[in-house]
């Protein structure tokens, strides 16, 4: 605890399985891509996973899912480190991010590209195993990777670009699998963008006071103490993008059942959400695990 009243927000926890298990040297590495904090990773492979189900109907190839799922894994890594990298000079001014790797000063820059380099060249290892088609929409998405950690500098909504680069999996899912990008992958797309911008709004609101303090921007800061309705909007926004894309994508009735599931976990985390406390804020934002787990579930069962 930092006070009497409010609990230490940092994300990243001393003593915990990286500082037991691991060897020194390779501790600021696991931190760096995020290992130790898995959240990042479920909220891009579960929508990925729920576009794999639609797109093949059922169960893809076991090559398939395993390239994407390591995909979703070092490009969700990959993407922490560029944020890092951009970010150093303004993470040991934020509460929850100043024992960063980076911003306490465990590694260098020159550190962190070498390491974003073998990241990035082992994500482009799995284009490989793709068509061509797919490869090709992959390219697509590194300028939304690379020029995120800057938009906080220049535009109230960072999320919104987060968001389209997160779930970038699912338009090469549907690439890779049924050779094209039909109306109703880009539906599902663009639901889970609304997604993210609504979790990622809530998450914003744990840094809003840091934030506001180094002129950086964000949705929360937009949105000040709207932001409850406002994230309540972009939820209802995806329960409807998803239920038209997955309409769209020929999903049964229990895909349908599966929306009324989201919609209610939604409804919860937004009556939940407190603005005047983070702590609050950050174990709503954690719950988005669910969402993700449930639009995954809803797609294979949707193909039933």
């Amino acid at each position: 605890m930092n006070t009497l009243n409010r609990p230490d927000l940092s994300d990243i926890h001393q003593g915990d399985w990286v500082d037991r298990l691991l060897p020194g040297t390779w501790r600021p590495y696991t931190r760096l891509a995020r290992l130790d904090r898995p959240v990042g990773i479920w909220l891009t492979l579960f929508p990925c996973w729920a576009a794999l189900f639609q797109a093949a109907h059922g169960l893809p190839d076991i090559r398939q899912l395993a390239v994407f799922t390591l995909g979703a894994l070092l490009m969700r890594s990959a993407g922490s480190t560029i944020n890092d990298i951009a970010d150093r000079k303004f993470d040991g001014h934020v509460e929850r991010t100043r024992f960063r790797p980076l911003a306490s000063g465990q590694i260098g820059v020159s550190q962190a590209l070498t390491f974003l380099a073998i990241e990035l060249a082992l994500a482009a290892s799995l284009l490989l195993f793709l068509t061509p088609y797919t490869r090709l929409v992959a390219l697509c998405v590194l300028p939304l990777v690379f020029v995120y950690p800057l938009c906080k500098r220049f535009t109230h909504w960072p999320q919104a670009v987060l968001g389209a680069a997160f779930n970038w999996g699912m338009l090469m899912a549907w690439a890779e699998i049924a050779g094209d990008i039909p109306v109703g992958a880009v539906l599902m797309w663009a639901g889970a963008i609304a997604w993210q911008i609504g979790y990622d709004t809530v998450y914003a609101y744990v840094d809003v006071k840091d934030d506001r303090s180094l002129g950086l921007k964000s949705t929360a800061i937009l949105f000040g103490r709207h932001g409850k309705p406002m994230i309540g909007l972009f939820y209802a926004v995806t329960v409807a993008a998803w239920s038209a894309g997955g309409w769209l994508s020929g999903m049964s009735l229990l895909y349908g059942f599966g929306m009324l599931v989201i919609a209610a976990h939604l409804a919860w985390q937004t009556r939940r959400i407190d603005l005047a406390r983070p702590e609050v804020n950050y174990r709503l934002f954690l719950a988005n695990i669910l969402t993700g787990l449930l639009l995954a579930a809803s797609a294979f069962m949707g193909t039933w």
